[in-house]
């Protein structure tokens, strides 16, 4: 009798769930990117991993059995959101260099990637294209608590035309290679966003035009048809994905526009028509203009393996897209934080941040760019993009304040997700 009460009594244990932790994050400062104000003293509370509550932290208490990070000295933000990442690239490979490499090292090297995404400050990235479905092993790796590294929204394989930019145009004919979610006409390509969904895509990337570190295709280039883009489109939208769009030329930008994409990648040399439909349409468009990478790919590109040919068009396009960020900011187009970190080194990707202000935003625009407006273009606002009641407990700290030096977002001291402490002391 005694040996079944024992028995009876662990199993009511086993079945009552463990009391979930709460902890609370103090700080001198908190930038609150919804209203756009520096709050003295936050305590933020975060339970189950997400925000409880926020209080003042002078006059509010709490028992010994919550445990407490403590910011002295520092300013807290939301965690950051990059909007456009390739964990699976490595910058220090280019070109025809990659091929010294088996297959699977691609994928392996990316783990180290995506730790130091999340020891940037970027809590949240969308991997905007990757192979054999890499980046839906990394999130689902991160979630297992298995390997370090953010929220992952993966788009798996980028869908494209035959020979465009999404296409592998490196090799000759005798290796039959060809991108897995290439397609030729809206059926096809609808069949391609209903394969990518399938395994674990969560948002859709296309490429709309021609790219700078392709072969054989120019930047300025249209490479799918309007029709192509309105079909990936309607059928993204039917199973409830977001498309994402890479798009350097004018016609591409604007055909991508009409047809209902959801954000714009790059939009390097997007004319007056093209901003003017951008702040025109209903249903919101973004533009993700990476302006800051051209540094590194200028100086590093030609020691990397990068060919000329690459080279030659990433100088081409890269102070026109710098002056149209500027353009297309005073016109009042939404606007995200998207580096196409992998084509520089995924660390360094705050180092954006100056590059936007530097070419027309407050400091405050930038930090909503990588917040805010990041969380609202994923939809995800209940989730990521503030720190607020109800989010994830995802929370950057740094010294000084952002406001005035948005260059201190290159520095992070201290990166939280959902409540734990994954870098700083």
């Amino acid at each position: 009798m005694k040996r079944q009460m024992i028995v009876a009594a662990v199993a009511v244990l086993a079945a009552t769930p463990a009391a979930a932790e709460t902890v609370v994050v103090t700080a001198d400062r908190m930038v609150d990117v919804v209203a756009g104000t520096v709050v003295e003293h936050p305590a933020v509370f975060i339970e189950d991993g997400r925000i409880k509550s926020i209080a003042d932290a002078r006059t509010v208490r709490w028992g010994s059995d919550v445990r407490h990070i403590d910011l002295s000295g520092k300013t807290i933000l939301p965690g950051l959101i990059d909007m456009h990442v390739h964990l699976d690239a490595n910058p220090l490979y280019g070109g025809y260099t990659g091929l010294q490499f088996t297959d699977s090292f691609w994928a392996i090297q990316g783990v180290a990637n995506a730790r130091a995404m999340l020891k940037a400050g970027f809590t949240t990235i969308r991997n905007v294209g990757s192979e054999n479905y890499a980046d839906v092993g990394y999130k689902q790796a991160i979630e297992e608590g298995l390997i370090e590294g953010p929220r992952i929204v993966p788009a798996a394989h980028a869908l494209g035309a035959t020979g465009g930019h999404c296409d592998q145009t490196y090799l000759p004919p005798s290796f039959k290679a060809k991108g897995v979610a290439v397609g030729d006409g809206p059926q096809e390509l609808r069949v391609k966003v209903r394969e990518q969904r399938k395994y674990g895509a969560e948002v859709i990337k296309i490429c709309a035009t021609g790219g700078v570190f392709s072969r054989n295709t120019e930047p300025g280039q249209q490479q799918l048809s309007e029709e192509e883009m309105r079909a990936i489109a309607d059928e993204a939208h039917q199973w409830g994905l977001r498309v994402a769009a890479h798009a350097h030329g004018a016609a591409g930008i604007k055909a991508a526009i009409r047809a209902g994409v959801d954000t714009i990648e790059h939009v390097s040399l997007v004319d007056d028509e093209g901003v003017r439909l951008a702040v025109a349409r209903k249903q919101p468009v973004w533009f993700s203009m990476d302006i800051f990478n051209t540094d590194y790919t200028q100086a590093e590109g030609k020691k990397n393996g990068v060919l000329e040919d690459n080279l030659r068009k990433d100088r081409e396009v890269a102070q026109i897209q710098r002056d149209n960020f500027r353009k297309a900011h005073a016109a009042g187009v939404k606007m995200v934080f998207g580096t196409d970190a992998g084509v520089m080194p995924h660390g360094t990707a705050a180092g954006q941040f100056r590059t936007m202000v530097t070419y027309g935003m407050t400091p405050l625009e930038a930090i909503r760019a990588a917040t805010l407006n990041a969380a609202e273009a994923l939809g995800r606002s209940r989730d990521v993009g503030a720190i607020a009641v109800g989010r994830y407990g995802d929370i950057v700290a740094v010294d000084g304040d952002p406001l005035k030096d948005v260059g201190v977002l290159t520095a992070v001291k201290a990166v939280i997700k959902g409540g734990k402490l994954v870098s700083g002391d």
